[in-house]
């Protein structure tokens, strides 16, 4: 990787240890400057603005360390390296405190001089280049919360706005954790609906015995547990936006009672006689490819047609690897305000593996690591060591290791709870990777005695 010359401030008030480091830095790829005292180093900072500064400890007049309280204060992400020949642990360990780079005694060691010179020099175009991607990022396209700046993503927005300004009804489709919901809800905060309601109902979230009070609302007594009247998504969502999520796996019973809705624009509650008239722009989501659905008797061709005036299909993330810094950087940015960090950047190591990285989980994988690390950094860098394992480690988290004696179910509970943390617990996902249903998902779990 090519590097850009930098400009390192040499503060010593030796004339021969100024001049020997001169020397050493020019040989090193560095420009220098030189200063004699702290007064000169500061107007030179003013003048010169170099990037790093090497400064002695003890100078007549301000020591290093009051020089470099006074440089922090101005610029705190300049690098300052402080080098003396009365260095004791407790001035090591406040220099470090207070924000040095890197505290090394007389005589110096060269070689390890040009070690932190070259961190230090890291660091800089980590923060340059974090800089770069945050403004990019800024003036990129996006749509909603949706961000992203790849050709595919491109297209997705130009569909996204279309639909935006029409009020038909569209089907989302795309692996689980690629955003179909937060398109949904770009697509309500664009259009005519803005000022309605948003209403989303996850058809694999809930179990099937409620989905129908859930989506028609039922009236008081309509059955065991009814104890008070409720109203259904439909009435919920009047004169503006219902999702319907994973619309593949309704149950097929349900799907002629929800065609009938759709197109009389009229709902009657479970247990009431009552009509009420509607007013919703409603919306479908699945992970499966909905043709696929209709052919496996899982989605109603007749509802299929009903909903898909518009097809629109996000990107897994491994298809958009060139999204990836970007995105980074603004979960990054995201997570850092959330948890009152103080993080800059990821290490290019921490970040090329992110690139390499195939996200079966998508961008609701990706918030997960980043916010994962983000948490445990300790400074500025994230560093590979705050990733996730399995990212790390491939090799030893891709299989699962049967133990001697497993059983069938043992070895099936692992598969599928495993299944499910790689999914971010989404059971439609879960249930499409396995060749299950989400039923047999759903009472699986019961079985192991979890939600």
């Amino acid at each position: 990787m090519a590097h850009d010359t930098l400009t390192v401030l040499v503060v010593d008030d030796e004339p021969a240890m100024r001049l020997v480091l001169e020397a050493r830095l020019r040989s090193w790829g560095y420009e220098t400057v030189l200063a004699a005292d702290g007064d000169e180093a500061e107007r030179l900072v003013k003048e010169a603005h170099p990037a790093i500064v090497v400064s002695d400890v003890v100078m007549p007049g301000r020591s290093g360390l009051e020089l470099m309280q006074a440089l922090k204060a101005g610029d705190p992400g300049r690098p300052v390296i402080l080098i003396t020949a009365q260095g004791t642990i407790d001035m090591a360990v406040e220099a470090m405190k207070q924000g040095a780079q890197d505290f090394l005694t007389k005589p110096l060691d060269h070689a390890k001089l040009r070690a932190v010179l070259d961190a230090a020099r890291e660091e800089i175009e980590l923060r340059r280049a974090s800089q770069k991607l945050e403004a990019r990022a800024e003036k990129g396209p996006g749509f909603g919360a949706l961000f992203g700046t790849s050709k595919r993503m491109k297209e997705v927005y130009e569909m996204l706005e279309a639909v935006a300004a029409s009020d038909a009804s569209a089907i989302l489709t795309g692996e689980s954790g690629t955003g179909k919901e937060v398109a949904a809800r770009a697509i309500h905060e664009r259009g005519a609906r803005a000022k309605g309601p948003f209403i989303a109902l996850n058809a694999a979230a809930i179990p099937e015995t409620l989905i129908e009070s859930e989506l028609f609302g039922h009236e008081k007594g309509a059955f065991t547990g009814a104890v008070t009247s409720r109203p259904g998504c439909f009435e919920l969502a009047h004169r503006g936006t219902l999702l319907l999520d994973e619309i593949a796996e309704m149950p097929i019973a349900l799907q002629p009672k929800l065609l009938r809705v759709l197109e009389d624009g009229r709902v009657r509650r479970l247990g009431g006689r009552q009509e009420f008239a509607f007013d919703v722009r409603v919306l479908a989501a699945t992970n499966r490819e909905p043709r696929e659905a209709v052919q496996k008797g899982l989605l109603r061709e007749d509802l299929y047609y009903r909903l898909n005036v518009f097809t629109i299909t996000l990107p897994p993330l491994r298809e958009r690897q060139e999204d990836i810094p970007e995105l980074a950087q603004r979960l990054l940015r995201e997570f850092d305000e959330k948890h009152a960090a103080a993080v800059v950047a990821l290490r290019a190591e921490a970040l090329d593996l992110l690139v390499r990285y195939g996200w079966p989980g998508n961008v609701r994988e990706l918030r997960n690591v980043m916010e994962r690390a983000v948490i445990l950094a300790k400074g500025e860098w994230i560093e590979l060591s705050h990733l996730p394992p399995y990212l790390r480690h491939p090799e030893t988290t891709a299989r699962i290791v049967l133990s001697p004696g497993a059983t069938a179910a043992a070895t099936e509970k692992e598969l599928i709870l495993r299944t499910l943390e790689q999914t971010g617990n989404n059971k439609a996902e879960a249930a499409r990777r396995l060749h299950l249903d989400v039923k047999t998902i759903r009472n699986k779990l019961k079985s192991y005695g979890l939600s």
